[in-house]
């Protein structure tokens, strides 16, 4: 996505050999071997559970090959945890130049605008908790203090048109990000970057155009503040974190000091696998219920053709993903959650599996293909049953 701060500089020869190195150490650590960390996962082999292990080893070589700037991927089948692989190399820790770097099992790392479908977690606990009614209730309800703001159009936008992007407000981030014209470097130096977006015209009514908008997820994540009574990452390690084992945390802020909802957020890449496993579990992690499985459902249900990104096949709910990915002469669909540079969280309900993968992909042309390269060329086609 285009939650950036600044661009990569162009990668040199040194990280393809990095990757290169890398992809032979694998080879001699028992390919793609889950670390025993007590972090909440149980861990097996992928022949375990039915999934081809020395297929998931040509992964390595892929990357390496292709030079393509991911840093680790992790797959679990079957509510365990069964491949990760770290690569070395250059990274921009929340848009800061930082050069090389070594990731492992415990290695924070940006999920960028993945934050957005964590964000849409949060609210459909809030909703479970009674602390929303639900998604239509009116945005400018939770914001009578920004009522001098308001713009023509603006009473008929509810939270559900925040969560398919649906709104209708002028709002393009697309641009550069120098380009006085694209909206998001507001969130970033704005005092009150809530009231610029609250500020915005209505340009289309709500429901009738989808424009990628990480102002609105702004919005969602004040509204959590708001009725919560918590900082949003407060707020998220207890609804949701804590029950997932997840402990390594980082929720960052903008430039002014507002926390980044729709793009902040900073996980190890097995804890961001877990989303992805609650997800696939209808809202249960070990048994425990921490969102409902009505709310998966809705926010996995295909509202609108997200045009101009990531190619024609790509729908989008309430802040996630949805697509489909052709592995021999099967059509497989997946839910997902995108982050700028190559973050993906991938879902794949059919064949009870999860996949996510870190990268640097940051303003280059084919940023993310390399996480769907692996899932559709190498992992689907790994899975050796259909159950």
């Amino acid at each position: 996505m285009r939650d950036r701060f600044s661009r990569l500089s162009i990668l040199g020869a040194s990280l393809v050999l990095a990757f290169a190195v890398s992809a032979r150490s694998v080879q001699a650590d028992i390919c793609g071997s889950p670390s025993s960390i007590d972090d909440g996962w149980t861990t097996a082999s992928p022949d375990s559970v039915g999934i081809d292990g020395a297929q998931l080893c040509g992964i390595a070589a892929r990357l390496a090959q292709r030079a393509t700037s991911v840093h680790s991927v992790v797959v679990a089948r079957h509510g365990k945890l069964v491949f990760e692989q770290y690569i070395p190399g250059y990274d921009e820790p929340w848009g800061q130049p930082d050069g090389q770097q070594v990731f492992s099992a415990t290695t924070k790392h940006d999920l960028r605008s993945a934050s957005k479908s964590v964000v849409s977690l949060l609210v459909g606990i809030a909703i479970d908790r009674k602390l929303i009614a639900g998604v239509d209730e009116p945005v400018l309800k939770f914001f009578p203090d920004h009522q001098a703001l308001k713009q023509a159009g603006w009473d008929a936008i509810t939270l559900r048109h925040l969560l398919t992007m649906s709104s209708g407000m002028q709002w393009d981030e697309a641009r550069a990000w120098t380009d006085p014209k694209n909206d998001e470097p507001h969130l970033t130096f704005e005092a009150d970057p809530i009231g610029y977006v609250l500020a915005r015209p209505i340009a289309a009514p709500p429901d009738t155009l989808w424009t990628y908008n990480g102002g609105g997820t702004e919005l969602l994540g004040n509204i959590l503040e708001r009725v919560s009574g918590k900082p949003l990452e407060t707020f998220a390690r207890e609804a949701l974190f804590q029950s997932l084992g997840i402990t390594d945390v980082e929720w960052k802020a903008y430039k002014n000091g507002k926390i980044a909802a729709a793009s902040g957020l900073r996980l190890r890449p097995r804890d961001a696998a877990k989303i992805g496993q609650l997800v696939l579990d209808r809202g249960q992690w070990n048994g425990q219920q921490i969102v409902s499985a009505d709310w998966i459902a809705q926010s996995t249900t295909p509202r609108f053709q997200a045009i101009g990104f990531f190619g024609s096949t790509q729908f989008y709910g309430y802040q996630w993903w949805m697509g489909r990915s052709l592995a021999g002469n099967r059509e497989i669909k997946w839910v997902a959650a995108f982050g700028w540079g190559g973050q993906r969280i991938f879902i794949v309900p059919e064949l009870d599996l999860v996949m996510m993968t870190t990268a640097a992909q940051y303003g280059q042309p084919k940023e993310g293909l390399a996480a769907i390269d692996i899932l559709s060329n190498i992992v689907i086609p790994s899975v050796r049953d259909a159950h």
